[in-house]
């Protein structure tokens, strides 16, 4: 079986696609832990609401590409995902991203896993410290509670528990 860090995030109705998603990943494998929903400023495009991110540690027998390429991408569409080809950034039902598969160092499609942004975005790295705070990140070598405590303590990356959606 196969750990797996899975990333997710909305700012379409989040509190509908966030559990939604959550459930349609369960049929693929066993979800060990949930994290708490973090509300956080979107990214690039300023001009839309923020996004509510989670995050979740699964056991699957299904291999990283497999659920990348397949599960992950069938559940977004299945979720009303739409990819706008002029703002990668834009507003977005759900989001799920492949951020952490075993210990491994991995490349799939244009998907580098670990995940770089994991080193870069506290609604990231927050969320995966809760899972698994002394989980040390190939390649890095800093534990995701190291990671998530650095990029938590700066006022450019503030980050709001969101108690009111649960995944």
């Amino acid at each position: 079986m196969n750990q797996v860090f899975l990333a997710l995030g909305s700012n379409i109705r989040p509190e509908f696609y966030l559990p939604r998603a959550v459930r349609l990943l369960s049929n693929y494998g066993v979800i060990l832990k949930r994290s708490s929903v973090w509300q956080s400023s979107p990214v690039g495009d300023e001009n839309q609401a923020d996004f509510l991110n989670a995050a979740i540690l699964m056991e699957t027998p299904l291999e990283a590409s497999k659920l990348r390429l397949d599960i992950i991408a069938g559940i977004e569409q299945q979720l009303d995902r739409v990819r706008d080809p002029d703002n990668k950034n834009g507003p977005r039902t759900i989001d799920i991203d492949l951020v952490l598969f075993n210990e491994e160092q991995l490349e799939i499609g244009h998907r580098i896993i670990p995940d770089p942004e994991i080193l870069e975005r506290a609604f990231l790295a927050a969320p995966l410290a809760e899972l698994a705070p002394q989980y040390v990140v190939p390649g890095v070598n800093k534990t995701l509670e190291q990671i998530a405590n650095k990029l938590t303590s700066t006022d450019e990356n503030p980050l709001i528990c969101f108690s009111d959606v649960q995944i």
